[in-house]
């Protein structure tokens, strides 16, 4: 059985590939944006639903624009 993935999981693939691309670790972006490595992982796992402060803060930590965290 196929399921259609969650919004919060496919969030959480794209704040994943833009670390990736950027060359950093979930510690080094969770450092930059202040907020607990486990937390991170939670959001590129899906698990996490982030509010929108930490969801600017990921963005600027990786130099995006917030636009850039919801493009396919």
């Amino acid at each position: 059985m196929i399921t259609e993935k969650t919004i919060e999981q496919r969030f959480g693939e794209r704040i994943r590939d833009l670390r990736k691309k950027a060359g950093v670790s979930q510690e080094e972006l969770a450092d930059r944006a202040s907020v607990h490595r486990t937390y991170l992982g939670g959001i590129e796992r899906g698990e996490r639903n982030p509010s929108l402060k930490n969801i600017y803060a990921i963005a600027q930590a990786l130099k995006v624009s917030l636009s850039d965290l919801f493009k396919n």
